[in-house]
């Protein structure tokens, strides 16, 4: 890996299609608010992002992308345009999760806390040591939080920096059970 690598990062899990550029130790940001329609958004803000470098897909030495907590399909939309590309341009897909991009540059001790449904947080500590507690759903709302801006630019810089580890493909990091689950109602009878 050349020693100032080349790497995209975005993130879906969140209502903000967000994206970072890291070229030459320069990160380059942009977070696109939207409510819906991350998934055809995502692949031509990326697009752009490289042309605007004068990039294409084949520069790159690695591909960040945000696994959640967040948003079950904004988190789904990421990890499968992560591992795509990954799997087409032959380059490792890392995957950041949204506690380690919060605390990223922060000295310890910190605790970091995600927004979760129904005024509740998804809440970690790291400890001045480094270590970290067991990422927890709790009753308090979140705190204070990072910009999607910087949160971006933490995630690409993780993902730079685990480049030469050796990391599981990304996967989804869920902390709480979906919301959905099956009808309470029998089924239809089916007549033959």
């Amino acid at each position: 890996m050349p020693p100032t690598p080349t790497v995209l990062a975005f993130d879906t899990s969140a209502a903000p299609c967000a994206a970072a550029l890291l070229v030459n130790g320069q990160v380059t940001t942009r977070v696109d608010a939207m409510a819906k329609g991350q998934a055809e958004h995502l692949m031509p803000m990326l697009e752009d992002m490289l042309g605007a470098e004068s990039l294409t897909w084949q520069d790159l030495d690695a591909i960040g992308v945000g696994v959640g907590p967040g948003n079950f399909t904004g988190i789904r939309i990421s990890l499968a345009a992560a591992r795509g590309l990954a799997l087409g341009l032959g380059k490792p897909a890392i995957g950041v999760n949204g506690v380690d991009a919060r605390v990223f540059g922060e000295n310890g001790p910190y605790t970091a806390t995600i927004p979760a449904p129904r005024d509740k947080s998804y809440m970690q500590t790291t400890r001045q040591d480094g270590t970290t507690s067991q990422p927890t759903l709790t009753d308090a709302p979140a705190g204070a939080q990072k910009s999607a801006a910087d949160l971006i630019a933490a995630t690409v810089q993780i993902a730079a920096s685990r480049i030469d580890q050796d990391v599981p493909r990304p996967a989804p990091l869920y902390m709480r059970n979906a919301d959905a689950a099956p009808p309470k109602d029998p089924p239809p009878l089916i007549l033959s």
